[in-house]
């Protein structure tokens, strides 16, 4: 089975912010739960809610395996997801959460999330983001810094964001900066919610 050591370790650090924010959701619709150690522990702890993992049709199967041996009553199956697909799942979710990436995909599909998390969420709901980013067009440390120049050589239309860009655009989503989390690695967990 796959494995991620920074899903490890961050995983606990992640629900310590996201208890008190979801203990008021219903549903969580999680996008790009990569090898789903995020989603089996997330919905373990979280058993109020029901928690909805997806993942790009050909890495579906990595998520299915650790969902499948880490069963709970309120994690869903996971669905096939990709952000260019016009059809969203159709579920009900008061919350969705990403992980890690807003610097892999193109600033388009940036965009695009942004979108489509604004017009699934009820009033109110929010969108809840991790990962690392640029403040006022800086980096935040030399390894964010390294971090990009690598994602840049591998893909250049990846690359960490800056936050004023993402409030531009969630704002236009109906959807401002609620928090500003400092997290682990030099990462944030930003938590946008629909006015």
């Amino acid at each position: 089975m796959i494995f991620s050591e920074a899903a490890e370790r961050n995983k606990q650090p992640i629900l310590n912010i996201l208890r008190p924010l979801l203990a008021n959701r219903t549903a969580v619709l999680e996008i790009g739960s990569g090898t789903g150690q995020h989603a089996v522990f997330f919905a373990s702890a979280l058993p109020h809610l029901i928690w909805h993992p997806t993942e790009l049709p050909d890495k579906l199967a990595i998520l299915t395996r650790m969902c499948r041996s880490h069963p709970s009553e309120n994690l869903a199956a996971p669905l096939p997801f990709d952000i260019d697909d016009d059809h969203w799942p159709t579920i009900q979710a008061d919350a969705v959460f990403t992980a890690n990436t807003l610097h892999i995909i193109h600033w388009p599909q940036v965009c695009r999330l942004f979108s489509r998390a604004g017009a699934l969420l009820p009033q109110q709901g929010i969108f809840c983001t991790y990962g690392p980013y640029n403040r006022d067009g800086r980096y935040t440390s030399i390894s964010n810094a390294q971090f990009d120049e690598w994602l840049k050589n591998r893909d250049p239309g990846s690359g960490i964001r800056d936050i004023a860009d993402l409030q531009q655009l969630a704002e236009k989503c109906g959807m401002p900066l609620q928090h500003d989390f400092a997290m682990l690695a030099n990462n944030r967990l930003l938590v946008w919610r629909k006015n």
